[in-house]
């Protein structure tokens, strides 16, 4: 069973930092696209940070230049680094991967999402 598992929320003070993590787990073939998305109350789930299929990165106009996306591809985690925490980025974040896992039989292509991990930031 392929799993993502988000971790790395926490509450800290405007101006702050956290770093969250996803890291993919189970018969994984490959990784095609990965992204992280947030949902803060009251509104729509939004793109935050996400590799593009070209392998080079997109973020919302929201956090550019204070948050950026990365990997370790050998450990099948991606990273969020988020700098300069603001209050308005307060919201459960999301990793979202789309995934083909492997059994012995056939291959299987599916997106999943990870459980959701809070963030909030106080003034």
């Amino acid at each position: 069973q392929v799993q993502l598992v988000e971790s790395g929320g926490g509450l800290v003070q405007a101006g702050g930092s956290l770093r969250l993590s996803c890291a993919a787990s189970g018969n994984i073939f490959s990784i095609n696209a990965m992204g992280w998305y947030r949902q803060a109350p009251g509104k729509q789930r939004e793109l935050v940070a996400a590799f593009t299929s070209g392998g080079s990165t997109n973020y919302a106009d929201s956090v550019k230049g204070r948050f950026t996306i990365s990997s370790d591809n050998a450990k099948n985690t991606v990273y969020l680094q988020m700098n300069s925490l603001k209050p308005e980025d307060t919201a459960v974040y999301y990793c979202n991967a789309a995934i083909v896992s492997f059994s012995a039989t056939n291959y299987r292509a599916m997106e999943l999402w990870g459980q959701g991990t809070q963030v909030t930031v106080s003034s």
